[in-house]
C-alpha cells in the first residue's frame, strides 16, 4: 500500500527532497544555539571582553536567521510536495474509476468514492506534509539535542533518560485508545456525504412530499454520530497535553533542583549557569519534539484508514479487461444472445437472466416489452459489454463482445438510459458528447430527428441555451428528446432506447421512430417501451418474463400467440390510451 502510494509522489520527489535538507540544516542549528548561548552565559560570568560578546550575538543572530529561512523554505517546499501529492492521487482515483465497469462501480457507492476522493485525500495530504516535516525534524532534534545535553550537563542529562520513556509511552497509548473513534468516523462520512446526495439529486422529491423536517432529521443524525466519535477521539487526544505539561516541568524542577545543588557544592566546577540554562533548552526541546510526535501519530492514525480506503481504489481490478489481442472493427449491428445468463455478482442466488437465446439482424428494429422487473434494461446492457455474461456469449457483428477493443465496442453502440442525464453546459456542448466534432448544421438535422429543434430555437439563446448540472432547467420530455439527438450524432451501428420516450407523446414517440428509419436504416435499434405503440411496427418484439423470454414475434404474431403481449395490449387499449394526455411534462 505504501509503495503504491509513494508512487503518486513523481514529480515532486525533488520539493520532497528539499524538504528534508531544510530541516536537516534547521534541527542542526536549533541545536547548536543552547550551546553557544550556555558558552556565552559562562564567559559573561567570568568577565570576558565586550567584544566576544558582540560577536557571539551576531553569530547568535546569523543563526537564527538561518534557522528561520530553512524553517520557512522547508513549509514552502513541503506545502508544494504534500499539494502535488494530492492532486497525482485525485488524478490515479479519477482515471482508475474511469476505467471501472458497473459491477466495480456498485462495489463502491458514488458517496464512498466522492469521500475518498475528497476527506480521505486531504487526510493523507496532511499527513504527507506532517511525514516530510515534522516527523523528521523531531526525531532529529531528540537526537541532537539528547546529545548536546550529555556533552554540556554530563550526568545531570540522565533526567531525560526518565522522562522520556515516559512521555513517549503515555502518548502511545493516548494514540492507540483514539484509533477506533478516528477509524469509525470515514465510514460514517460516507453515509453523511450519501444522505446529502440523495438529498440534493431528489430534491423535487423531498419538497413534492414535503419531508424537509425529515431529510432534516437524518442528516442531523448522521452529522452528530460524527461529531460524537469525534469529541470521543478529540478528548482522549487532549490527554497529550497535560502529561506534556507534566513531564516538562518535572524535568524543569529535576535539572534546576539538581543543578543548583551540583553548582553550589562545586563551585561552578562541575556544571555552571550556563550548562543549566542549555538544559532547561534542550529538555524543553525534547520533550516538545516528543509531544509534536504524538500529534504525527495521532494524524498518522487518522491517515492509515483513509490511505486504505484510497489504496483499496486503487488496487481495484476493473471486473472488464480488454483481450490480449482485441478486434478493432464492428462490421454491422447485427447481435447474437446464445445461451446467455447473467447474474449481477457471484454471491447472487438468483439470475437476473437466464436460458437468452436471441438473433437479431443488422438493421432491424426490435421492440422490448415486459414488466417491471423482467430484466429489460439488464439484457441490453450486455450488448455493449457493461457487464460480462455469466454464462453463454453475446455477439456483436458476428464476434463476442469480449474479444473486442471496449472503446471500440461502445463507440459502435448509442444508449439513451432510462435516467436521462445532460451534463452543465450549453445544449451543444452536451449535443457534441455524441460528436465532438459534429457541424452546427449536423446537431440541428440531429434535432430535428429527435423532434427537439422546435423546443431548443424556442429558448433565448437556442443552442446556446445553458444546461444546468443534471439538465434541472429543462422538462423531462425535453432532456429525453435532446439525449436522443445526442446518441444520433453518434451514428452508431446499435441504438438502444431504454424506455427513453416516456415521458413523450405518442405522436412525437412515432415521429420519432419514422425518424430512426431514414436517418439510420442501416443501423440496428433497439426500444424498450411500456406502450406497444412504441413498439407495435417493429420488425421484431421480444416479450420478456421473470428474466426469460416468453415469445418473440411481430406485432399480429403476438396478439394471436402470447397471452403477456395480449393482456398488455387490452389494458392499453381497453383504457381508451389518449395520445394528447400523454404529453411530456
Amino acid at each position: 500500500m505504501l509503495k503504491r502510494l509513494a508512487s503518486c509522489v513523481r514529480e515532486y520527489k525533488r520539493a520532497t527532497f528539499l524538504t528534508l535538507i531544510f530541516i536537516v540544516v534547521e534541527a542542526i542549528i536549533e541545536a547548536l544555539i543552547p550551546f553557544i548561548t550556555a558558552n556565552l552565559i559562562n564567559a559573561i560570568k567570568a568577565g570576558t571582553a565586550i567584544s566576544v560578546v558582540i560577536r557571539t550575538g551576531i553569530l547568535l543572530v546569523i543563526l537564527a536567521a538561518c534557522s528561520l529561512a530553512c524553517g520557512a523554505s522547508a513549509g514552502f517546499t513541503s506545502a508544494k510536495a504534500a499539494a502535488g501529492f494530492a492532486k497525482n492521487l485525485r488524478h490515479d482515483i479519477f482515471h482508475k474509476i474511469q476505467s471501472f465497469a458497473f459491477a466495480n462501480i456498485d462495489k463502491f457507492s458514488s458517496s464512498s468514492l466522492v469521500t475518498r476522493m475528497t476527506t480521505d485525500i486531504t487526510n493523507v495530504q496532511i499527513s504527507y506534509m506532517m511525514l516530510i516535516r515534522i516527523a523528521v525534524r523531531c526525531p532529529l532534534m531528540m537526537i541532537f539535542c539528547i546529545v548536546m545535553a550529555y556533552v554540556m550537563g554530563g550526568a545531570l542529562a540522565t533526567s531525560f533518560v526518565i522522562v522520556v520513556p515516559i512521555l513517549a509511552f503515555g502518548l502511545f497509548l493516548v494514540g492507540r485508545k483514539a484509533m477506533p473513534a478516528f477509524r469509525s468516523v470515514f465510514r460514517k462520512y460516507d453515509r453523511l456525504n450519501q444522505s446529502i446526495e440523495e438529498n440534493v439529486r431528489s430534491m423535487r422529491v423531498v419538497k413534492g412530499f414535503s419531508r424537509e423536517e425529515y431529510e432534516k432529521e437524518k442528516f442531523g443524525k448522521a452529522a452528530e454520530d460524527i461529531r460524537r466519535d469525534f469529541t470521543r477521539a478529540e478528548r482522549i487526544v487532549a490527554i497529550n497535553m497535560p502529561i506534556m505539561q507534566f513531564c516538562m516541568y518535572f524535568n524543569m524542577v529535576f535539572v534546576l533542583f539538581v543543578g543548583s545543588r551540583m553548582t553550589i557544592l562545586s563551585g561552578g566546577t562541575q556544571i555552571d549557569v550556563g550548562q543549566i540554562s542549555a538544559m532547561l533548552t534542550y529538555g524543553v526541546q525534547i520533550l516538545m519534539a516528543l509531544m509534536f510526535l504524538s500529534l504525527v501519530y495521532v494524524m498518522l492514525t487518522m491517515s492509515l484508514e483513509s490511505a486504505k480506503r484510497i489504496y483499496e481504489v486503487l488496487d481495484e481490478t476493473p471486473s472488464l479487461q480488454n483481450p490480449g489481442n482485441p478486434v478493432m472493427e464492428v462490421k454491422d449491428g447485427s447481435i447474437d444472445f446464445e445461451n446467455v445468463k447473467f447474474k449481477y455478482s457471484t454471491e447472487a442466488e438468483k439470475f437476473a437472466l437466464s436460458g437468452i437465446n436471441l438473433h437479431i439482424q443488422s438493421g432491424m428494429t426490435v421492440g422490448m416489452i415486459g414488466g417491471t422487473g423482467a430484466s429489460k434494461s439488464s439484457l441490453v446492457q450486455l450488448i455493449p459489454r457493461l457487464y460480462d455474461v455469466t454464462e453463454g456469449s453475446v455477439k456483436v457483428g458476428g464476434v463476442d463482445v469480449r474479444e473486442y477493443d471496449l472503446q471500440t465496442l461502445r463507440s459502435a453502440v448509442a444508449m439513451v438510459l432510462q435516467k436521462n442525464l445532460l451534463f452543465s453546459g450549453t445544449i451543444a456542448e452536451n449535443l457534441r458528447w455524441g460528436n465532438q466534432n459534429a457541424t452546427d448544421e449536423e446537431l440541428v438535422e440531429a434535432c430535428r430527428l429527435a423532434q427537439a429543434d422546435d423546443f431548443v430555437r424556442g429558448f433565448p439563446d437556442g443552442y446556446d441555451t445553458y444546461i444546468e448540472q443534471g439538465g434541472t432547467n429543462v422538462s423531462g420530455g425535453q432532456k429525453q428528446r435532446l439525449c436522443i439527438a445526442r446518441a444520433l450524432l453518434k451514428n452508431p451501428k446499435i441504438l438502444i432506447l431504454d424506455d427513453s420516450t416516456s415521458a413523450v407523446d405518442t405522436r412525437t414517440d412515432a415521429r420519432i421512430r419514422s425518424g430512426f428509419k431514414t436517418y439510420i436504416p442501416e443501423t440496428t435499434k433497439i426500444i424498450i417501451a411500456q406502450r406497444v405503440a412504441s413498439v407495435e411496427d417493429a420488425d421484431l418484439i421480444v416479450v420478456l418474463d421473470n428474466g426469460s423470454i416468453s415469445a418473440v414475434g411481430t406485432h399480429e404474431t403476438l396478439l394471436r400467440t402470447n397471452q403477456i403481449y395480449q393482456e398488455v395490449y387490452a389494458q392499453q387499449t381497453n383504457g381508451g390510451e389518449d395520445d394528447e394526455a400523454d404529453t411530456a411534462v
